[in-house]
């Protein structure tokens, strides 16, 4: 049997709403509402999981590329990091889902190739050699590995 749901989600959602407002119960598709409630947090988790790989990317960029260093890059990082507190401050349990996320992210982002090709990605430490405070603290920025003379 097809069902609002399958035909106009957008249709759906606003009925299922106005049911739940109203009290009333009987309208609720119940099996449908579980499932999409379920993956609004799931939503946030990949969402917090691709800003932390943003980040990281840019940061491991940042310390690797020093001479390439852009203001796209801060930008993107302040960006992310933004983001991730907005989804923070409306859902606060999340906080623990960023320490989970973390290697994860790390990993991901080590994999990517930097645009430079004489950065070898294999030189990356195989763990997150940040702490998801660092990571998310709007002045952490790390210093150039292997240079001094590059500057944030």
């Amino acid at each position: 049997m097809t069902t609002a749901y399958d035909v106009d989600f957008d249709c759906w959602a606003r009925e299922q709403a106005q049911a739940l407002k109203a009290g009333d119960f009987q309208k609720l598709d119940l099996e449908n509402l579980a499932e999409e409630i379920e993956s609004l947090s799931k939503s946030d988790r990949r969402a917090i999981q691709s800003f932390l790989t943003r980040i990281l990317f840019h940061l491991l960029k940042w310390c690797y590329q020093p001479e390439q260093r852009s203001g796209s890059w801060r930008n993107s990082v302040e960006d992310s990091r933004f983001a991730i507190r907005q989804i923070l401050k409306d859902s606060p349990s999340l906080r623990t889902c960023t320490r989970q996320a973390l290697e994860d992210a790390y990993q991901h982002a080590r994999r990517k190739n930097p645009e430079n090709p004489a950065v070898n990605p294999r030189q990356f430490p195989s763990v997150c050699p940040w702490t998801i405070e660092q990571v998310l603290d709007d002045e952490f920025w790390p210093e150039a590995q292997g240079r001094t003379d590059a500057r944030p």
